[in-house]
């Protein structure tokens, strides 16, 4: 299998797609975009991504053989797990219940919880209302998650799908949101189960070095679910 061209930074929606590529042994070749330096607004990678945003991939040996540029985190993993057949549900309820998951997380999860990064840790001025506004609606969605992780073990039912892929990089990150975990047991317990996961490790660490967030925790292993 020809190495597919993964163009990444290491933000939580980079992490999605090293994730899924780590847990489906798909072979890539590693393209750096260092959007601190504005490189997802040059040229070349805009023919990828004309959103001008990481991830993004090319696969040589797309659909009918022919190569095929991807951008969008949740395209990319819906891409990638129809290409292998894995990670996405094996009956039609289960699918549902992934691209539910999935949506929910891209229309939800990662714009509020991005919202909530920017106004409570790097924006340069301080604007309450945002933090406010910010901090509830991501604590609000984490009570619907904790709430459905009672129900199932993972995320979209009892098997680890691109639905986790997608909603843990985000929810890994609950202390730069100024989140508790206190009282949603079945998520702290969902956020230790899939750390452990080699694949989940392996994309996460990948190169880890080049995190510029000044309040990340050198070892976030070891504060995933502590308080």
């Amino acid at each position: 299998m020809a190495p597919i061209e993964f163009y990444y930074w290491p933000t939580p929606n980079g992490w999605k797609v090293s994730i899924a590529l780590h847990a489906l042994d798909l072979p890539y070749d590693l393209r750096l975009v260092d959007i601190g330096a504005d490189a997802q607004f040059e040229t070349d990678f805009l023919k990828v991504s004309p959103n001008n945003k990481i991830p993004a991939i090319t696969d040589p040996e797309g659909p009918d053989g022919a190569p095929i540029s991807i951008f969008e985190s949740g395209a990319i993993l819906q891409y990638l797990a129809r290409k292998t057949g894995r990670f996405c549900g094996e009956t039609e309820r289960e699918r549902i219940a992934v691209d539910e998951w999935l949506m929910w997380q891209m229309g939800g999860l990662g714009p509020m919880a991005g919202q909530a990064h920017h106004f409570l840790k790097f924006a340069r001025e301080d604007v309450p209302y945002a933090k406010d506004r910010y901090r509830a609606e991501v604590a609000r969605l984490y009570g619907v998650l904790d709430r459905k992780l009672h129900e199932t073990r993972f995320v979209a039912g009892d098997g680890f799908t691109i639905a986790d892929m997608a909603i843990w990089p985000w929810a890994s990150l609950w202390r730069g949101q100024q989140q508790s975990l206190d009282d949603k047991p079945a998520l702290a317990r969902w956020l230790e189960e899939v750390a452990d996961r080699p694949g989940v490790r392996a994309g996460r660490d990948l190169r880890a070095d080049l995190r510029r967030d000044p309040t990340a925790a050198t070892d976030w292993r070891a504060t995933l679910t502590t308080g």
